[in-house]
Formats: structure tokens, sequence, C-alpha cells
């Protein structure tokens, strides 16, 4: 039998405020376990949470650019259930009334453009976390992550494919880091996902049992779980088994998914209204404050990189992958006036060489001014593309601009037929034989004497001036 793929994705994303959604403890990766914690955040008895307004106005950002409606009232929820690293013992998230709803994502796989609905983005705060001592069986638990500010957002059941789910989660990241909203950092799970699958027989209106996968770092494991997962429940269903409603864990070493536990529903959660927090009430005046000072997001950027500036679709996809490098291609392109010259010195030499040393566009030791200058010495003549690459590799050492490089190194590249004659001549004064067999048709022979010059010159001679000066003289 032939089965389609019921696929739902629900992401959870770590926003980048100071402090935490219901505390003023810093909102902060890496520090020491338990240190950015108060009686709040730990559930001390007596203590009441405070709403970080900041974390509402970014969940109503992420809302807006994902077309979803922003709900003028939405309510605190607590989600009831038992373990170590939850100190209250419940969740303060949201339920039956979130702050946005009904969105949607347009996604490209294939060449095909597919609309993924958004059910809800709601808010919450995160838990803490458990750490498994490899060496002896004890865990520990660090509660710095308790009270971190989450947005939680949940897809339709509109995926149908691992691939289609993998290309939703990079549109979805690439939003929220355009925003500043989150990091996207899915190693250190600032940006998580966990998946819910199932398999139905093609053409069946009716979802099947689904599995719910959790433990998916990366966008290609997400990729790889959900690959697995399908072979598996066709396996099931083929051999006539039932599919179990489960929670199950991604094994990157296995390559293969584990069952963890039974799936929880809503009901298993006791959800009811926290008495601690009043109404949600955003006003219309401030949803559309906050959508008029939306950026251009990835979509539309991509499609104006392509329409502006002339770049292939993939130059495009490449230089809006992120916002500053978006922008620092924007300042040198318009500052040397050569787009497509432009997008290859940065996506070749300059971020090749920010990825060798772990850097960012934001660390680049060239400004955007100093790459474009070098690029409008090599549009004019003035450096030859060899020589330029000397010169970036010069800049990235020292932060030098490209014209004093240039004249520390004595690099300026000969463009200036005299100069150039005058070794011409005397190469073929030494070299008559060569002379004497290019004349006769050896056409080959042009390189032989441009190799030579170029050696005189230790490579500054300008290629196209010589190899016309070449044919010229020789033919005189």
């Amino acid at each position: 039998m032939q089965y389609e793929a019921v696929i739902g994705l629900e992401v959870h994303a770590q926003l980048l405020t100071h402090s935490k959604i219901f505390c003023g403890c810093a909102n902060q990766f890496g520090s020491p376990p338990n240190t950015n914690v108060c009686p709040v955040c730990l559930g001390m008895p007596g203590t009441l949470p405070v709403l970080n307004r900041k974390v509402v106005e970014f969940s109503i950002r992420a809302g807006l650019a994902t077309h979803c409606a922003i709900a003028p009232k939405s309510v605190w929820a607590r989600k009831n259930y038992f373990y170590p690293d939850l100190p209250k013992n419940y969740q303060i998230s949201q339920y039956e009334l979130p702050l946005c709803t009904g969105g949607y994502l347009d996604i490209e796989v294939e060449g095909q453009t597919r609309r993924i609905g958004i059910t809800r983005i709601h808010m919450e705060e995160d838990a803490g976390k458990l750490i498994h001592d490899p060496a002896q069986p004890v865990s520990y638990v660090d509660l710095n992550r308790t009270g971190t500010p989450l947005m939680e957002i949940v897809s339709e059941p509109d995926l149908r494919t691992p691939e289609e789910a993998a290309a939703y989660l990079k549109a979805l990241r690439d939003i929220l880091v355009y925003l500043e909203i989150c990091d996207g950092n899915m190693e250190e799970g600032s940006f998580r996902c966990d998946a819910n699958i199932s398999l139905r027989p093609v053409g069946q209106a009716e979802f099947g049992t689904r599995a719910e996968l959790k433990n998916m770092n990366s966008f290609r494991n997400v990729q790889k779980a959900l690959e697995y997962e399908i072979r598996r429940q066709r396996a099931v269903l083929d051999d006539g088994g039932s599919v179990i409603q489960e929670t199950r864990l991604w094994d990157a070493g296995a390559n293969k998914t584990l069952s963890m536990r039974g799936k929880e529903e809503a009901h298993d959660y006791r959800y009811f209204p926290d008495p601690d927090l009043l109404p949600l009430i955003v006003e219309p005046a401030w949803v559309e404050e906050i959508r008029a000072g939306l950026p251009e997001l990835p979509d539309k950027k991509r499609r104006r990189f392509e329409e502006q500036y002339g770049l292939p679709a993939y130059d495009a996809g490449v230089l809006t992958m992120s916002r500053p490098l978006a922008d620092y291609f924007e300042a040198v392109a318009s500052a040397c006036g050569a787009p497509k010259a432009a997008s290859n010195w940065i996506m070749s030499e300059l971020m090749g060489a920010l990825n060798a040393e772990g850097k960012e566009i934001t660390a680049s030791p060239i400004a955007a001014g100093q790459l474009a200058e070098l690029i409008r010495m090599v549009e004019s003549g003035e450096l030859s593309g060899k020589l330029a690459k000397q010169v970036f590799a010069e800049m990235m050492a020292s932060g030098q601009d490209p014209g004093a490089v240039v004249a520390a190194k004595g690099l300026k590249q000969v463009s200036d037929e005299g100069p150039l004659r005058e070794l011409l001549q005397k190469i073929f004064a030494a070299n008559p034989g060569q002379v004497e067999q290019y004349k006769a048709g050896k056409d080959k022979l042009l390189g032989f004497f441009v190799g030579q010059v170029m050696k005189e010159t230790k490579g500054q001679a300008n290629p196209q001036v010589l190899n016309d000066l070449v044919k010229k003289m020789l033919s005189e």
C-alpha cells in the first residue's frame, strides 16, 4: 500500500531579551550552574510573576511576520507536570487563548512553493536543564534556564515530506533571526523542534496514529529522524500492526528513533488560567507600531536582490542568510558599483576566510568600504585578480586599506605600455627561435612571452594590456 506522511512541527524559540519572562534574572547562556536564579524563577512560596513587556513585543513581531492575527486579549495558563527541573511543578504558558493564531509560511522545495499553516504562537517560560553524569548514575539540575522566555510556534499538519519539514524550519529560523528576537542556535537549544508524524493511505482524509519525535538538534537530524520514522511506521503497517501513540527520542549515533514514553494529551497537563497573572490586553495601536518597525524579511529581500542587483537566485539566497551579511553586501555593492563582483568576493574570498577563523560577518576585519575599494581597483585595471587576492589576504591579517597595502608591498598593476614594450623587446631578443616559431603560426607561444613578462614583473603586468601588446609587437 502507498502511504502519505502527515507532519506537524512544534518549534520552541528562546527570545533574546536581557532578562527572564517573569523576573529580573539575566537571560544568559553559559553561566555557571544555578547562578542566574531568584526566588521567583525558583518557585519559592509567596513569590509573584511580573510579565516582561519585551517578551510580548517580540512575540507580536513573530506573529506579524508569519501573517498571524494578534489577539486583543490572551490568557496565561498553568501547564501542570512533575519533573526535577521544574521547580513550581507547573509551567506558565498559554492554552485556550494564545497571543497569535491563523498564520502561514511559504516554503520552496524542488522549485515548488507550498504554504504551510501556522496554528498558533504562544508565550511560555522554559524549564531548567538536567545534566546526566556519564561516569556514575547521578543527574544534576541546573535551573539557570528556568523562566527563560519562549515562543512556541505550532504548525498545521500540512507538511508531507522530511524535505518540506527541513525547509519550513530553515525559513522560520531565518525570519526569527532577521527579526532579532532569537539567535536560532539549535546546538545550544535556543531553537528547538519537536515533530509529530503519522502515515495514512494515499487518498485517505483521516489522519493515522502519530508519534512525537524529540531530541533533534539540527535541520539535518530533523530530516533524518523523519525519514527513519516514515520507514519504521510503514514497516509496522505493512506487517498488519498498529502504530502506537508515543513520544520517541532521536538517537543521532544510531540513526534511529527510540521509544521514550506514552504521548501526553492536553488533558494530562490539567491546564487552567493562572490566578497570579491578569489576562494580557494588547492595544491595536501598539500592534501597528510594531508592524511599522518590522525589517525587510528574507523572502522579500532575496527577490529584491535578484531584481535590483541582477544576482542569480543562488547568490541572493546565500547573501540573505542573515541581516548583517545582506547589509554588508549592499554596502559593498553600493560603494563599488559592481554588484556581481561584490557578490563573488563576499561569497568566495571573504566568507571562506571568515569561516576558516570561525567568525561571523560582524567580526570581519575588512570593512565594507575597504572591500569596495579593492573591487574598484580590480574593475579599473589598477590591480589584477591575482594581485588583488594577495592584497585581500594582507587586509584580512592587518585590517589595512587596500591602497595602503598596495603602496607598502609595491603591488600596483603595470598597465603603461612603455615599460612593458621595453621588457618585451629584451625578451624577444633573448628568444629569437620562439619569435620565429610564433610568426610561423605557433600561436600557443603567446603564453610563453606573457609568462616571461609576468615573471619579470612579479605578476604585476596587466594581463589584457600585455596580451594585446605581445600580439601587436610580433605582427609589426
